[in-house]
């Protein structure tokens, strides 16, 4: 590797992880700003999703619009994440992950200030499209940082504070935001990111190592595979969400579209001499794994945002305040445990709490479809307690078992591989878990169902989110006795 550190303040250098350990062992004041400078970029993200959401009311009465309409000021946000992640990973780790870190936090910022400003629904949706794509770079290029800069023993503490710096952002939004609304009127929940992203990109200007030296002629970037992804991730983003459960002949034409262009896509990138991915990617078992585990759980845990809101108002008949009460009880426990998981990953190895924490969660979905019969607020919130510890233990060991052995010049898109599976289960989640609690309660109209028909679907959605997550878990030991099985060959060879 060869490059050594140098002075903080110069900023001249790269923090080659063959060199890290000592430094993270022993933490020095420039290894601690950057792991600051990454918690904050993975913070701002969450805090442009949750805190503009609650916003939602206000904004259809600020433009005399309707709900639909309103909602994709949150569904453009959502649809650049999950369009780009993917594509900005890897062109970070083409053109370089710091400079386009900062763009990315920079382009973020603007466009914060932008939304707070414009006199328009429509310009205000266009403007947290690339809201997005400003948190599509932060998020994906915050852990191929973590990857590259951080010792192999301690990824999984440096991955357990990301999570927390991201449950922070979602317990927090949506108190800020309305806060925030009540004081200064809605746009200050987007100019309030502005301070915060002008110290964020400070810190990582000051603090990030600067990029080795690459080009788009060195490494080739595939544009026509990026626009490809793009419009099919989109095409199926659309798909799962507008209609809000209601499937028309145009969604069904968007899932066909994104299976057309699934397939294009993949006969592209076996053609091109820079693919996007390689589809040998896709042939190695514990990066496949992972990213289906991470699909999985995802829709799993967006089941809980769907659904619990529905049985804790029509359900147990808790008024609005104690809704946003009990809904808040996951995130922060989120917030208590992302740290301490991430600490028991680095004592007991990533495989073994991968396995622990889908155990976990299988017993917190099942506990959330029998213990609310049962006990009603208290199971609930039983369910919740034992399914969100089990959510953090995976995140951090799942997230660090892909990053911490993959190559240099791929970590940005394996990153951004990540989170485009976690977007996907959170989309696919509120679409297919919420049409399949809708149809358990067998009434049409949700906003009047009676007590028992909700009690009925959340026994029916968290049963079958139980047996999504042991799916998760099968998986999970198969890619361990398999991981077994190679070692095993190779020391007798």
């Amino acid at each position: 590797m060869g490059l050594k550190q140098t002075d903080f303040a110069m900023n001249t250098n790269i923090v080659d992880r063959d060199e890290a350990p000592a430094a993270v062992a022993n933490p020095s004041p420039r290894v601690r700003w950057m792991l600051i400078s990454l918690s904050l970029s993975m913070l701002l993200p969450s805090l442009g999703t949750s805190s503009a959401n609650v916003a939602l009311p206000t904004f259809a009465e600020a433009f005399d619009a309707s709900f639909q309409a309103v909602q994709w000021i949150a569904l453009a946000y959502l649809l650049a994440i999950t369009t780009l992640i993917v594509s900005v990973g890897r062109l970070g780790d083409v053109i370089g992950r710091r400079r386009l870190l900062l763009a990315g936090i920079a382009l973020f910022t603007l466009a914060s200030a932008v939304c707070g400003m414009v006199p328009s629904l429509w310009l205000l949706i266009g403007a947290r499209a690339v809201q997005g794509l400003g948190a599509a770079i932060m998020m994906a290029l915050t852990m191929a940082f973590v990857g590259e800069t951080v010792a192999k023993e301690k990824i999984g503490s440096a991955m357990g504070l990301l999570g927390t710096m991201s449950a922070i952002g979602t317990a927090f939004g949506p108190s800020l935001g309305g806060v925030l609304i009540a004081a200064f009127g809605w746009p200050a929940i987007f100019t309030a990111n502005v301070p915060l992203g002008i110290v964020t990109f400070f810190l990582a200007y000051r603090a990030l190592p600067i990029d080795r030296q690459a080009s788009m002629r060195d490494s080739g970037f595939d544009g026509l595979g990026t626009l490809l992804l793009a419009l099919t991730l989109a095409a199926y983003a659309l798909a799962m969400t507008i209609g809000r459960g209601h499937y028309t002949p145009l969604n069904a034409a968007l899932l066909v579209a994104s299976a057309i262009g699934a397939g294009v896509f993949v006969f592209v990138e076996g053609r091109v001499a820079s693919p996007l991915v390689r589809s040998a990617m896709f042939r190695e078992p514990m990066l496949a794994g992972s990213l289906v585990m991470n699909l999985l759980v995802s829709a799993v845990i967006m089941t809980t945002f769907v659904v619990g809101p529905f049985y804790l108002a029509r359900g147990l008949g808790l008024d609005p305040a104690g809704v946003g009460i009990v809904m808040s009880i996951g995130p922060f426990i989120s917030v208590l445990t992302g740290f301490p998981a991430g600490r028991l990953v680095d004592r007991l190895g990533a495989r073994a709490i991968v396995a622990g924490g889908l155990a976990a969660l299988a017993a917190g979905s099942f506990a959330l479809s029998l213990l609310p019969a049962m006990f009603g607020l208290a199971g609930y919130i039983a369910g919740i307690a034992i399914l969100t510890p089990g959510y953090q233990l995976f995140q951090a060991a799942n997230n660090t078992s892909v990053m911490v052995d993959v190559r240099a010049d791929q970590r940005g898109l394996v990153s951004g591989m990540l989170n485009l599976s976690r977007n996907l289960g959170l989309v696919t989640g509120a679409s297919a878990m919420g049409a399949v609690f809708a149809v358990s309660t067998a009434v049409t109209d949700m906003a009047t169902a009676p007590p028992d028909a909700v009690g009925s679907g959340l026994r029916t959605t968290f049963a079958i989110a139980g047996v999504l997550i042991v799916v998760a878990l099968v998986i999970a030991l198969a890619g361990s006795i398999g991981a077994q099985g190679r070692s095993s060959n190779a020391m007798e060879k």
